[in-house]
Formats: C-alpha cells, sequence, structure tokens
C-alpha cells in the first residue's frame, strides 16, 4: 500500500478510534504511533500498514491488547480485510523524539486538544511501567496465552485502572514538583538479603571458581560466563554467592533492574498466570530485566509449562545482553525430568561448583561468624568444630550457634569441654554416619573384586568401573569433600573423582540396569 493511501486510511482508523476508546487510553497508547517508513515492516501489500512503535515494551503491549481492535477497525474502513504490522522506530527518533508532521499521526479535534494537554503534562507511562505491565485475559488463543478481543481495549474494571488506562498495578511517570517515578515490582522488589556481600563472604578453595565468576559477572554482567551455573550441596554458600553478584551490580548501577527469586516463586508465577491466561504479564515481569538470580532451578524438573516459559525467558534475557545466574544441586548433565534445549543451554556459559569447605576455611567461617556475634572464639576450639562438622556451612553455623549459646546459659568459657558437651548429639550422629570406607568394602563384595583395588593404579574396566561406582557413591552418601575422596582413593585428584560422579550419575538414567546396582548398594549401606 502506497503511503498516501496508508496515511488516508491511518487517519480514519485514529479518527475513529479516539471516538471509541477512554480518551487517556487514547492519548497514552495509540496517539504515539506513526507510519513506519515504506520497508521498514516485514509486510508488503495492499492488505498491509505498517505501523512504527517507539520501543519493545510498547510494541508488545500494543500488539496484545490492541492490535486486533485496530485491524478490525481499519478492514471495516477499507472494505476489506487490512492486515496490521509493526516496526521498532530508529534510535535516533527515539533519542531526540522526533515527530514529523507527515508521520504524526491525525486526530480528531478533540484527540489534538488532549495531545497538545499531554505534551504540557506528560502523564504517558515510562518504560519501565511498560515492561511491567500486566493484562488481564481477554479470552485464550489457541496456543494458550493471552489475545485481546476486537471489542477489548484495555480492561476496565472499578479500580482496575489508572488514569491512562493502564492497570492501576502498573507504575507510571507522574508529573508534579518532585517528578518522582514509581518503579515496578521487578525494578525495586529485587528480593536480594542486603546482608550477603562479597565482604561477608568467606573465601577459600572450595568456592574459589565460583567466587571469582561472580565477582566477573558483578563487574561486567552480559559481557562473559552468560549464563552462570553454580552448583554444589546445601548450605554451601551458592545463595550468598547469587545475592553478592545482586548487591554489587546494584551499588554500581543503582537503576539495574535486578530480581532473585527462588525457582518454587518462578513456577507460583507460571501456575498463576497459566489459570488467568495472562502470560504477557510473566514476560513483562522477566523479559526486561538486566540481571536474574534464580535459586535452586532443579525444582522446574518435571513442570513442562513452567520450562518451556523458563525457556523463553531464558532466551530473552540472552538475546538482550541480559545476564542469568542460577543455583542447582547437581551439574546441568545430572538433571533429570528437564528438557535437553534448557540443560544444554544450562551448560552453554560457565558451569562452577562449590565444594564443602575444607579445614582451614570452617575453620576461618567460625572464628569470623563468631565475631559477628560479638564473641570470641578460641583457634584450638574452632578446629574442634570443624573437624567434626564436614557436611556444609549451613551445619557449622548451627553448631556455632549451640556452643555459643551453651557458653551463655551455663555462664562458662568456650573451650574443648564446653564445646563437647554442647554438641555431643551431633557427635553421636556423626559417628554413626557412613563412611567412605564402608562404601568401598560393599562395592568391593557386591562386584567380586578386592578392597585393596579401591586405591590400586589398576585399570581393567572390571576394577575402574567398580572405583568410579565407590567414588559416586562416596560423593551421594557422605559430606567428603572431592579432594578427601581422592586421598582416600589411592591419592587420586580431584578431577579424576569429579569425571566418576558425572559418569555415573550421567549413565545412571540412562540405564536402568546400572540404577538398580546403585539402588541396592544405597539400600546395603543405609541397612
Amino acid at each position: 500500500m502506497s503511503l498516501d493511501a496508508s496515511q488516508d486510511i491511518w487517519q480514519q482508523g485514529c479518527a475513529r478510534l479516539a471516538t471509541e476508546l477512554p480518551e487517556q487510553q487514547f492519548n497514552t497508547w495509540i496517539r504515539p504511533l506513526t507510519l513506519a517508513p515504506l520497508g521498514a515492516a516485514h509486510g508488503d501489500g495492499d492488505d498491509v500498514v505498517a505501523i512504527q512503535v517507539p520501543n519493545r515494551f510498547k510494541l508488545d503491549w500494543i500488539r496484545t491488547q490492541y492490535a486486533g481492535r485496530i485491524e478490525t477497525v481499519l478492514s471495516e474502513l477499507a472494505g476489506r480485510p487490512m492486515r496490521l504490522e509493526f516496526a521498532l522506530a530508529p534510535r535516533s527518533d527515539e533519542a531526540t523524539g522526533a515527530d514529523t508532521p507527515a508521520r504524526r499521526s491525525p486526530l480528531t479535534s478533540a484527540g489534538a486538544a488532549a495531545s497538545a494537554a499531554l505534551r504540557r503534562n506528560d502523564t504517558g507511562v515510562s518504560a519501565y511501567a511498560a515492561a511491567s505491565a500486566l493484562a488481564w485475559p481477554a479470552g485464550p488463543r489457541s496456543d494458550g496465552t493471552a489475545r485481546a478481543r476486537a471489542s477489548d481495549g484495555l480492561p476496565e474494571r472499578p479500580g482496575s485502572t489508572g488514569a491512562n488506562g493502564a492497570p492501576s498495578h502498573v507504575a507510571t511517570e507522574r508529573s508534579g514538583p518532585t517528578n518522582t517515578r514509581h518503579l515496578p515490582p521487578a525494578a525495586t522488589s529485587h528480593r536480594l538479603n542486603t546482608a550477603l556481600t562479597f565482604d561477608t563472604l568467606v573465601a577459600g578453595r572450595a568456592n574459589q571458581m565460583a567466587r571469582t565468576a561472580a565477582l566477573h559477572v558483578a563487574g561486567a554482567p552480559g559481557e562473559t560466563y552468560n549464563p552462570l551455573f553454580i552448583y554444589g550441596g546445601v548450605g554451601l554458600g551458592k545463595t550468598h554467592l547469587v545475592h553478592a553478584v545482586g548487591n554489587a551490580l546494584l551499588k554500581d548501577r543503582p537503576t539495574a533492574r535486578v530480581l532473585y527469586l527462588n525457582a518454587e516463586q518462578f513456577i507460583s508465577d507460571v501456575v498463576k498466570n497459566y489459570q488467568r491466561k495472562t502470560f504477557d504479564e510473566l514476560k513483562a515481569k522477566y523479559h526486561s530485566l538486566d540481571l536474574l538470580l534464580i535459586d535452586d532451578v532443579q525444582f522446574i524438573a518435571g513442570k513442562d509449562r513452567t520450562q518451556e516459559e523458563f525457556f523463553n525467558t531464558f532466551e530473552a534475557l540472552l538475546a538482550k545482553r541480559a545476564h542469568i545466574i542460577m543455583t542447582c544441586d547437581t551439574y546441568p548433565k545430572g538433571l533429570v525430568d528437564i528438557d535437553e534445549r534448557l540443560t544444554s543451554r544450562f551448560d552453554s556459559g560457565l558451569t562452577v561448583a562449590i565444594e564443602p569447605p575444607e579445614l582451614e576455611m570452617r575453620v576461618a567461617i567460625l572464628i569470623a561468624k563468631a565475631k559477628a556475634e560479638a564473641a570470641e572464639m578460641p583457634e584450638d576450639v574452632a578446629f574442634f568444630i570443624a573437624k567434626n562438622v564436614r557436611a556444609n556451612v549451613r551445619e557449622l553455623e548451627g553448631a556455632l550457634r549451640k556452643v555459643l549459646a551453651y557458653s551463655r546459659f551455663s555462664h562458662k568459657e568456650i573451650n574443648i569441654g564446653l564445646a563437647r558437651d554442647a554438641l555431643k548429639d551431633l557427635l553421636s550422629i556423626q559417628n554413626r554416619q557412613i563412611s567412605v570406607e564402608n562404601i568401598q568394602k560393599t562395592v568391593a563384595d557386591f562386584y567380586k573384586i578386592k578392597v585393596a583395588d579401591m586405591y590400586s593404579k589398576k585399570r581393567p574396566a572390571s576394577i575402574a568401573r567398580p572405583r568410579q561406582i565407590a567414588m559416586y557413591l562416596a560423593k551421594d552418601m557422605t559430606k567428603k569433600s572431592l579432594p578427601e575422596i581422592g586421598e582416600l582413593f589411592g591419592g587420586r585428584d580431584h578431577t579424576t573423582v569429579l569425571h566418576a560422579v558425572r559418569k555415573i550419575g550421567e549413565e545412571r538414567q540412562r540405564n536402568p540396569e546400572l540404577n538398580q546396582q546403585l539402588h541396592v548398594l544405597e539400600q546395603s549401606l543405609k541397612g
């Protein structure tokens, strides 16, 4: 369609929409639209009207909320089916606010007056607000997403819309003496624990690589190590690290859009929007972020719809060079019931492990935590606790609290004797835990090899395979770190242990026979 023909039908369409839509809705969403230059949109032909939209946020909102209605109006005016296409305005136009007469949307006299008033008192929805606008469901499409009916504009429910036609919970930029901007939840409710920073994180060999990678991301988000996938057991500091990245980024860039959440919260969001058929709300909330921090990603296993939405979020954020950091209890390839598209993307950036802290690191953690509690921890007591509590930082903190509380309640100084009394229940349980030596003996008996073969340098399959299985079980059923396990298997390097753990873990998912053998061994050891 020629520019003159497009101009004519668009002028008529705007005039009609100005009389049909509430004034503020029209002025906020339809008035800023301009005709796109020829060739700017994908479509071309007598049945296409190409419209230029200022930014991606408004494009998504108008496409989902108004496109159907605009097409209906244009088709009725033209007497034949008309198709609406969108193109983003060039950055120069967006930056300078160019609005030439030839491309300005024609308005009715009433609309023009409203336009002039709006230019004097800018009540347009900000980019932040458009990014977080929440749509009411207007009937499902065949693909399950929300779509506005041809007769629908923005929802008009008591208390559900603001002055500009956007939902009441959409933040708007109001003019006034203070020119205060009200940011949406994604920009202000970042859910970060401000106490969890790099300064309060005790560094050591167990978290060295993960901490270094996290520091790089905090300094240059979107540049390298995207996505960053941090895995390890519970209570090892994964959550502390992701909060530290978010806090560091906000310190450098206070306007950055950062969101921390647990995977279960993401699942809840998907379920809520699936019930309401308002997936544009979900996209607006997550696709506009600069940094997404998501904990315990393994919880999305077996939830197909959640995985689909997470995949879409993942792709959208990477496309705009936003950063994603995830934590998990296992490495990507070890995840079960998660779409291969997701696991391959989890593995496409940098995958780093956090190991249980080594002895010296545990001692440093105890002394630092005691200092934070305004208590003095003798070094010999710290070593005693650290030697007996190996599992994770969380259990270490729990043991420290018991010792400090026991000291305060009994009015006694902290020493090894007091620590032994305070932790007697924990030490009793510790003594009954499964040992690596027991695992080696049980596996050797099961596969009919010698226990000594577990430590030897022999590499035939009949020995190497059971040895790898024993390493896998040692990592899964004990609190030993990879270096400690390697030492107990003849002084092997921790990378050898990691390879065995990954290999057996992956094969277990594919090989029912191996899975059954491991199940028998686990039950035998637990019994």
